[in-house]
C-alpha cells in the first residue's frame, strides 16, 4: 500500500463535536444517575454541574493550546513542546496504556448488554469471563474498529457522527418520557432534603461517582487536532460545544431520574438505592412505569454507545502512538501513514496489545486499570498554556483565555484533585505504570538523542509524583485517612502551588522552543505560516 507523509484535515466541526460526545457519553450512561444519587441525593444535580463546569475549565487550557498547535496526539505532542521529550513520553506513556485499555473495556460492555439474549458470551452469572465463543467475538469487534478507522478519517468521522446522533437523542427521549409519565417533585426534598450528605456527598458523586470519569472523554477532541478543518475555530468550539450538550443530557437524566422514583425505592434512603433489572436502574424505571417499548430502546442503544466510544479511542490511540514516535520512545515504524492517511502500523500494534488485555484480564481488572491510567495526563495542560504565554508570544491565539496565571493554577489544581480523587489504587497503578515506561525508556535510550531529552526540563515531575503518591497514601480515597476530607483539598492546592510554579520555570528556553517548534511543524507537514494563521 502506497504511504504519504502527512495526515489529512477532513475533521469538521460537527464531526469534531462528535467525537467528543462519543468519548464522554460511553458505555456507563445508563448506570450514571443511580451511582451519583447514591452519593449525593438530589443533590447528584449539583455535582454533575460543578463536575462538568470544572472538567470544562480544564478542557479549555488545551483548547488554546490545539487551537494554536494542531497537533495529532496532543496529550503527548503539548508536552513536547513546552518541556521537551522526557516530559512527553511521561505523559503519553500513561496516556496510551489507559487509551489502549478503552477499547476491550467498551467491547466487554457491549457483549454485557448483548449476554441477556446470547448467554454463550460469558461463564456464569457475573459476566466476568468470556468464553471461548465471547471471546471471539470481542476479537472481532475490535479488529472491525481497525479496519474502519484504517479506511481513513472521513469514514471514521461520518460513522461516529451518525452513532453519536443516536447517543444524543436517546436519553432525550428517556429523560422526556420519564418527565412526562411520573414526576414527584417530594423525592427532590424527602428522605434527608436536598441534599442528604451535605457538600462531602456532593464532592464525592464530582470524584468518585462517576462524572469527572464520564467528562474526560473530551481528551479526544485533543488528539485529534490534527486533521481538523480550521482547527483554530474547530477545535474550541468542539470541545465547549460536546461538554455543554453532554452536561445538559447527563443533568436532565439525573433529574429524571429522581423524578421518577417510586417512595419504595427510596425507602432505605439513597445510599441504599438499587435495582435488580440487567438493564440497568433506568430500564427498570421504564419498566414499572410500563414503558417496554423504551426498555427496548435503551437496550438497542446501550449495545450501540459503547461501538462509538471504541471507535474513537482506536483512532485516538493510534495518532497518540504517533506522537510518541517524534520523541524516539517509539519506533519510527509506527510513524509511517497509509494511503488513506491513517497510521495503519500504530493501530494494529494497538489491536493486538488490546487482544491480549482482553484475552488476559477480566472486567473489572479492565476498568479498574483504564481510569487510573488516563487521569495523570491531564496536568499539563495547565502549564503549558501558561509557558507558552511567554515561549509563544508572538504566535496568534484564535482562543485565548483570560487571566491565565489564575486560571492555570486553578487548573493544575483541579488536574492534581482528579488524580488524588482517583484514589490510592489508582496512584499505586500509576506509579507501577511510570516504572515500567522507564524500564522501557532506557531500554529505548539507545537510539535516541542525549542531547534532545530535556532532562532539565522534566526536574518537576518526580517530585510531583513521589508528592502525589504521599498525599494520597496519607488521605482519606483509599489511603490511611491521616489527611482528612476537606484538609486534604488544602493540602493539595499547596502542594500544587510548589510544583506549578517549578513546572512553569522549567520549560524549555526560547532558544530551545524555537528549534523544537520547527522540527515539529517540519516533522507533520506544518509550516510557520499555517500555525500563524491557522485558516487550514
Amino acid at each position: 500500500m502506497a504511504e504519504q507523509n502527512t495526515l489529512k484535515r477532513e475533521i469538521g466541526l460537527v464531526g469534531l463535536i462528535a467525537l467528543g460526545v462519543s468519548g464522554i457519553i460511553g458505555s456507563g450512561w445508563l448506570f450514571a444517575p443511580l451511582l451519583a444519587s447514591q452519593l449525593a441525593g438530589p443533590a447528584a444535580i449539583i455535582a454533575w454541574l460543578v463536575g462538568s463546569l470544572a472538567m470544562l475549565a480544564l478542557a479549555l487550557t488545551f483548547a488554546e493550546i490545539s487551537a494554536m498547535f494542531p497537533l495529532p496526539g496532543g496529550i503527548a505532542s503539548i508536552p513536547q513542546v513546552t518541556h521537551g521529550n522526557v516530559v512527553s513520553i511521561a505523559m503519553g506513556w500513561t496516556a496510551w496504556l489507559g487509551y489502549l485499555l478503552t477499547a476491550p473495556v467498551e467491547v466487554e460492555a457491549t457483549l454485557r448488554y448483548l449476554a441477556p439474549y446470547a448467554p454463550w458470551i460469558f461463564k456464569g452469572p457475573a459476566y466476568e469471563t468470556l468464553t471461548y465463543p465471547g471471546s471471539l467475538a470481542a476479537l472481532g469487534f475490535m479488529a472491525l474498529f481497525v479496519v474502519l478507522n484504517a479506511l481513513g478519517v472521513r469514514l471514521f468521522t461520518l460513522i461516529n457522527t451518525s452513532v453519536t446522533w443516536v447517543k444524543v437523542i436517546v436519553p432525550v427521549v428517556i429523560t422526556g418520557m420519564f418527565i412526562a409519565s411520573s414526576f414527584e417533585p417530594s423525592n427532590f426534598t424527602s428522605t434527608g432534603g436536598f441534599a442528604p450528605y451535605g457538600t462531602v456527598g456532593i464532592l464525592s458523586a464530582v470524584s468518585s461517582g462517576g462524572v469527572i470519569l464520564s467528562m474526560i472523554g473530551f481528551r479526544h477532541a485533543i488528539d485529534m487536532a490534527g486533521e481538523v478543518r480550521n482547527p483554530g475555530r474547530n477545535v474550541p468550539l468542539a470541545m465547549i460545544a460536546a461538554m455543554l450538550i453532554c452536561l445538559l443530557i447527563y443533568m436532565g437524566l439525573q433529574i429524571a431520574f429522581i423524578g421518577a422514583l417510586s417512595p419504595a425505592d427510596l425507602s432505605g434512603g439513597w445510599a441504599s438505592l438499587h435495582f435488580t433489572h440487567k438493564g440497568g436502574p433506568l430500564a427498570s424505571i421504564a419498566t414499572a412505569l410500563g414503558l417496554l417499548w423504551l426498555v427496548s430502546l435503551m437496550n438497542t442503544t446501550a449495545i450501540i454507545s459503547p461501538f462509538g466510544s471504541a471507535l474513537v479511542a482506536v483512532g485516538a490511540n493510534a495518532r497518540l502512538v504517533l506522537a510518541l514516535t517524534h520523541t524516539r520512545f517509539m519506533p519510527q515504524i509506527f510513524a509511517s501513514l497509509s494511503s488513506f492517511g491513517v497510521p495503519l502500523n500504530a493501530l494494529l500494534m494497538n489491536l493486538v496489545i488490546g487482544w491480549v488485555a482482553v484475552l488476559f484480564l477480566n472486567f473489572s481488572q479492565l476498568v479498574a486499570t483504564h481510569s487510573s491510567l488516563v487521569v495523570l495526563s491531564f496536568i499539563v495542560g495547565p502549564i503549558a498554556v501558561v509557558a507558552l504565554r511567554t515561549l509563544a508570544s508572538g504566535y496568534n491565539r484564535p482562543f485565548r483565555l483570560p487571566a491565565v496565571s489564575v486560571f492555570g493554577y486553578t487548573t493544575f489544581i483541579l488536574a492534581t484533585l482528579i488524580v488524588y480523587w482517583s484514589g490510592w489504587h489508582t496512584v499505586k497503578v500509576l506509579g507501577l505504570a511510570m516504572l515500567v515506561g522507564a524500564v522501557l525508556f532506557f531500554v529505548r535510550l539507545r537510539s535516541m538523542n542525549r542531547e534532545e531529552l530535556n532532562l532539565r526540563q522534566a526536574a518537576w515531575l518526580l517530585p510531583y509524583i513521589a508528592g502525589l503518591g504521599v498525599l494520597s497514601w496519607l488521605g482519606s480515597f483509599g489511603g490511611l485517612g491521616v489527611i482528612s476530607q476537606g484538609y486534604d483539598i488544602a493540602a493539595c492546592a499547596a502542594f500544587s502551588a510548589v510544583i506549578f510554579y517549578m513546572a512553569v520555570r522549567c520549560a524549555l528556553t526560547q532558544a530551545e522552543f524555537d528549534e523544537q517548534t520547527d522540527d515539529i511543524l517540519d516533522r507533520i507537514g506544518y509550516d510557520e505560516a499555517i500555525i500563524r494563521d491557522l485558516e487550514v
